[in-house]
């Protein structure tokens, strides 16, 4: 169905905008509404930076690393569960502030991405990220216009550049329009704001009480994990190992593998590697998870799709109950469960998707992003520029069961961050609703 919008050749011209998705009728109604009741420029109400890429990272850095594809998150802080990047203090780096507004300026599937940093402790940032400062009104309102449908259709329209290579300017941020009528519903909004950051709190202390039970009962509290510089080792043993990497064989990686294969069981004696694979429709649209839509707290979000342009990595039908995890850098603890309401999405080639056969969804999830484990799994990865593991090395990973008591304690803890997690995905739209609202209703 064609749409149609008239425009003055001199708004054209001002707008230096000549495609017509920059012209949607329903946003040039938004945006003369908002103007009409005294909306200001962006650019006119704060401060608008760039933020500093680092020139080198470091694991055993103190300073967290927020990019772009961490802008999933809503709110930023530092336990906010994203897989953040470390680097060392230095002149360099741009600090965050509490109650800075972050806005992803690049990358497909996270430009035009919003987030509100709560706590901005030992937080730093790149420039792929814009940040708003010091803002003429509180930034829990400003945060909450710009992340509802009609603040992301005004980013939406700034994006420019063609696919693969977009880019959000600075200069193109400053002239989004922002409504008078946030002032009115200024309290409201930063109470929501707070009961969400407080609900996701809960579920990450929930999940991380599931993943301590699952350590203790593992017994990999008590594993001897002290460096080393010096060890030797059989010929038959890295004969049998078929590896002859150092890493590999360090006291602590081996006591690790002896602790986790205690029951002589396998991946794939609790799972089945499922291989549905997704043949895209030129006129049908989908879901699509990747990497990036992964959650700290095991899981994911997905964006709709239109057939005709499914990415190539776009390769497995997941199902209810599925975990999915990565297999490329799988350090970065990137695993999810699949909800009931995903049934049919479709995933990236750079997950194994896992379809529990003999352990709870929940304890798989856990095990999966235990941070030993996840050390095991990479140290079966191959390459420098994009390690990953194989399918096949994934399957043989060793894995350990507790009791069936804690079992159904671990199962309990993770769906009870699970629910704490979706009650604070519904303040948040609870927020941008009643936002919408004071714009669009009068």
């Amino acid at each position: 169905m064609a749409v149609w919008s008239q425009v003055s050749v001199g708004f054209v011209i001002e707008a230096d905008r000549f495609d017509g998705e920059y012209y949607k009728p329903d946003a040039l109604v938004a945006i003369r509404r908002i103007a009409e009741k005294g909306g200001q420029e962006l650019a006119s109400m704060a401060d608008i930076l760039t933020g500093r890429t680092p020139s080198d990272y470091d694991d055993d850095g103190c300073l967290s690393v927020v990019r772009s594809g961490d802008l999933v998150a809503p709110l930023i802080y530092p336990t906010c569960e994203r897989p953040f990047l470390k680097a060392q203090p230095s002149h360099d780096r741009f600090r965050l502030r509490r109650g800075d507004i972050l806005i992803s300026s690049i990358g497909m599937g996270s430009i035009g991405k919003i987030s509100l940093v709560v706590d901005a402790t030992d937080l730093i940032t790149v420039s792929e990220v814009t940040i708003l400062r010091d803002a003429t009104i509180p930034p829990e309102l400003l945060f909450t216009y710009l992340a509802s449908s009609t603040g992301q259709s005004q980013i939406e329209r700034e994006i420019t550049g063609a696919t693969g290579q977009q880019h959000l300017l600075k200069s193109k941020v400053g002239r989004i329009l922002i409504p008078a009528a946030l002032n009115d519903i200024g309290s409201a909004l930063r109470n929501m704001v707070q009961e969400t950051y407080e609900r996701q709190e809960a579920g990450r202390v929930a999940y991380t009480a599931a993943e301590s039970l699952l350590e203790s009962a593992l017994g990999l509290d008590k594993v001897d994990l002290t460096p080393r510089l010096f060890y030797e080792v059989e010929h038959s043993g890295v004969t049998k190992a078929k590896r002859f990497d150092a890493e590999y064989f360090t006291p602590r990686e081996q006591n690790l593998i002896a602790s986790l294969s205690r029951d002589h069981r396998t991946l794939a004696d609790v799972a089945r590697l499922a291989t549905r694979r997704f043949r895209p429709k030129e006129d049908t649209e989908f879901h699509y998870i990747e990497i990036g839509d992964v959650t700290g707290c095991g899981t994911a979000d997905s964006r709709p799709v239109p057939g005709v342009s499914a990415p190539s990595r776009a390769q497995w039908i997941v199902c209810s109950g599925d975990v999915i995890t990565t297999t490329v850098r799988p350090i970065r603890r990137l695993s999810a469960i699949i909800k009931p309401e995903q049934t049919g999405f479709v995933c990236s080639s750079g997950f194994a998707v896992l379809e529990p056969t003999g352990i709870e969804p929940e304890v798989l999830l856990t095990y999966l992003r235990l941070p030993l484990v996840c050390e095991l799994l990479d140290l079966h990865t191959t390459a420098s520029m994009y390690p990953a593991i194989s399918t096949t090395d994934l399957m043989r990973i060793p894995i350990s069961l507790p009791d069936e008591s804690t079992r159904d304690r671990i199962v309990a803890n993770i769906r009870e961050s699970f629910i704490a997690r979706r009650e604070a995905r519904c303040r948040l739209h609870e927020a941008k609703r009643i936002v919408e609202e004071a714009i669009l209703g009068g």
